[in-house]
Parts: C-alpha cells; structure tokens; sequence
C-alpha cells in the first residue's frame, strides 16, 4: 500500500525565484520538493535523501491542471502532466489537501515514486506561487 508522507513547510527564495516545500521534521531525510520557473517549463526536483526526481513539465500544462482538479471520491489522484515514462500524479482531496506522485516509469514491470500530500495551506501557496487564477478555477464546461 501507499505511504504518503505530508508536507506542510514552504519556503519561497526571492532571489532564485524557487519554491521549496518539505516536512516539518528535521532530520536529512526529510521529503523535498523544490520547483522554479525556467521559460515555458517548471523545473521541479522531488527528493528524499539522497534520491532525487527531476521533471520540466510545460508550465501552461501544469497549470490547467492544477486549476482543473476536483475532489473525486475514491480516487487519489485523477490527471497527470508529463510522459508516459515520467509524469506527475495530481489530486484534490475533499480536505483541499493535494496528492502529488512525482513518478518514473521503468517499463511494464515497475515504477519509481515519492508519494507525497501537500496541506490546504501549502496547496494554496504553490497555487499563488505558480500562479493559478480564479477564472482557471472554473470547472469545465
């Protein structure tokens, strides 16, 4: 079964222009996920340890479907952006709490994941990061 583990601290580095969620627990292994902007992409580095995920989704990709996510139940995740050999997994809990799976796929016979939950208020100021409007947020017709 799945174990997800919660991330519920943000950072945003004015700076460099990234933003960086992990848990509140302080060891070297904590969970990260630290994403910036590069052009028409956003370069997103999911890590725990010394293992690391690294994606370049489409920025407008990522985007619609963060604004069109809605809490399905039963489910945990209902779209993905990316390829069928690295993609992440994205749903909307009916808590407002986000289900993020950073995944890569080795062929038929398995795949590497970090499965992790992002808090309402850490959801929010990724959504306000990126950002993600209200209009977006529109169901779809």
């Amino acid at each position: 079964m799945r174990n997800f583990q919660t991330l519920d601290q943000v950072h945003i580095d004015v700076a460099t222009g990234v933003i960086s969620l992990s848990a509140q627990e302080e060891n070297g292994m904590r969970p990260r996920v630290s994403m910036r902007r590069e052009g028409g992409y956003v370069s997103i580095s999911a890590s725990y340890g010394p293992l690391e995920i690294a994606m370049r989704p489409r920025f407008v990709e990522l985007g619609r479907t963060l604004a069109r996510l809605r809490p399905v139940q039963g489910l945990q995740t209902t779209r993905q952006v990316g390829t069928g050999q690295a993609y992440i997994a994205l749903g909307l809990q009916e808590d407002g709490a986000l289900i993020m799976r950073p995944t890569i796929v080795a062929d038929a016979t398995g795949h590497f994941c970090f499965n992790l939950t992002l808090t309402t208020e850490v959801r929010q100021r990724v959504f306000d990061w990126l950002p993600i409007s209200e209009a977006e947020n529109a169901p779809d017709v």
